[in-house]
């Protein structure tokens, strides 16, 4: 007989299903949509517009690292009946030090980033209207809103349609540029760039295809789908798979674009955000304003859905620390709690919600503080190690029923990850100018 779910994030009792299913798949759009910022797009562009084709084959690589990593966190959840959080809080304080430090600088910045970055299409698309610092206010606020007075189960339904949006534009550009593709799937035999630095490069694009602390949030959009029990586990697998071919999409569209458009014409790529606005200006030249403006709709979705995703799915993990923290270590969190939808109506969520939002203005009028931003390069840095670790662990011992601990694939996988995410965090802390720190 089949397991049964109370699933009140959709309103209604049904029953995990016998064999997944597309139907049911949802959380893995929500962690696509999340995961592919701005910031994505254009460390891929600027891969296409350096090497051509030559690290495709890194952006899939890229994509399957971070299906093991999410696989592995639904499956925690799913396997044991508790929250990641919860997980953590078993191997002791300092995971819990590590989190809380994290979130709190990593939320500062981040909110004051996600603002800008949603807020630079929407300037160049209505450059009269208002001031770049108004447009992020609005887009932190409306973000701020929708989150707020809204579950589980219509936030998904906008990034689901957010999701199309980014896919139509994407693939319209790979199209456009009429890719070369016999280069293309040379581009698939895992070949280094003749260049300086080649290999941190590639490790770099590995890195950061799809997401950061997001893969982490992916279990508590599986438990507020109301998945909850191991019966959705073969679901959630699909879910997952879904989310990072989506990814892969995503990537492997600009790199195109890249590849074609900018690496043929010998065109540099501005770094950051900005780079995206550059990238509208050229495909207005070669293209028409229409295309331009279109792509700009695109660049809009992508930045949105972080901005909107990071607001949910990373105050659902700051809820479930609260309450961990008001229990005192009496009593597990579990999934069912999470997928009550009580959580997201709860004022440790609604706390971290207005934190996201109202302190990182002040960094939009006053710049960045030095000593902040160090400190969120080296968090952000040490956060997917610290995943992919405490994942191994978790997934390891007798935490986990023996039935969905790690196999060879899942460990190889996992400590891929952590040797990749460690060489990566460790380059960026080097890379951070110490000199001024202290």
């Amino acid at each position: 007989m089949a397991d049964t779910t109370d699933n009140t994030a959709a309103g209604e009792a049904t029953s995990a299903p016998r064999k997944s299913s597309w139907k049911y798949i949802g959380p893995g759009i929500v962690v696509a949509a999340t995961g592919v910022g701005a910031g994505d797009l254009v460390a891929t562009l600027i891969a296409g517009s350096n090497f051509g084709y030559t690290l495709l084959w890194a952006a899939v690589l890229g994509c399957l690292v971070k299906i093991s990593l999410a696989e592995a966190a639904g499956r925690w959840h799913l396997s044991t009946g508790r929250t990641l959080f919860d997980g953590w809080a078993s191997l002791g304080r300092w995971t819990t030090w590590f989190f809380v430090v994290y979130v709190v600088i990593w939320g500062f910045v981040y909110g004051a980033a996600a603002m800008s970055s949603s807020a630079l299409p929407l300037q160049a698309l209505f450059p009269d209207v208002m001031d770049l610092k108004w447009w992020a206010i609005a887009c932190g606020l409306t973000g701020l809103v929708f989150v707020w007075f809204n579950k589980y189960e219509v936030f998904e339904k906008v990034m689901t349609v957010l999701v199309g949006v980014m896919f139509v534009v994407t693939v319209y550009l790979a199209i456009r540029v009429t890719p070369n593709l016999p280069d293309a799937f040379a581009g698939l035999l895992p070949v280094l760039p003749d260049e300086k630095d080649s290999v941190l490069n590639t490790l770099g694009l590995i890195g950061g295809v799809g997401g950061t602390i997001t893969l982490a949030a992916y279990g508590y959009w599986v438990n507020a789908k109301g998945w909850t029990n191991t019966g959705w586990m073969k679901v959630m697998r699909l879910d997952n798979r879904v989310a990072y071919i989506t990814t892969g999409i995503f990537v492997i569209a600009m790199l195109f674009v890249g590849a074609e458009l900018l690496h043929s014409a010998n065109i540099a790529m501005a770094s950051g955000d900005k780079g995206l606005i550059q990238l509208s200006d050229i495909l207005a030249d070669e293209y028409g304003t229409a295309t331009a403006k279109f792509f700009l709709i695109g660049f809009f979705a992508a930045s949105y859905t972080s901005l909107i995703g990071v607001w949910h799915g990373v105050s659902l993990m700051f809820a479930d620390f609260v309450e961990r923290f008001r229990r005192k270590g009496e009593g597990k969190v579990t999934g069912e709690e999470v997928a009550s939808g009580r959580r997201e109506k709860s004022w440790p969520f609604r706390a971290y919600l207005l934190w996201l939002t109202f302190p990182p203005i002040v960094l939009l009028f006053q710049g960045q503080p030095f000593r902040l931003i160090i400190l969120y390069g080296v968090l952000g840095a040490a956060f997917l190690p610290f995943l992919a670790g405490t994942l191994l662990w978790l997934l390891n011992t007798s935490r986990t029923p023996r039935e969905w601990r790690n196999g060879y694939v899942s460990n190889g996988m996992l400590v891929t990850a952590g040797l990749l995410f460690l060489v990566l965090a460790v380059k960026q802390i080097w890379d951070q100018p110490w000199a001024n720190f202290f």
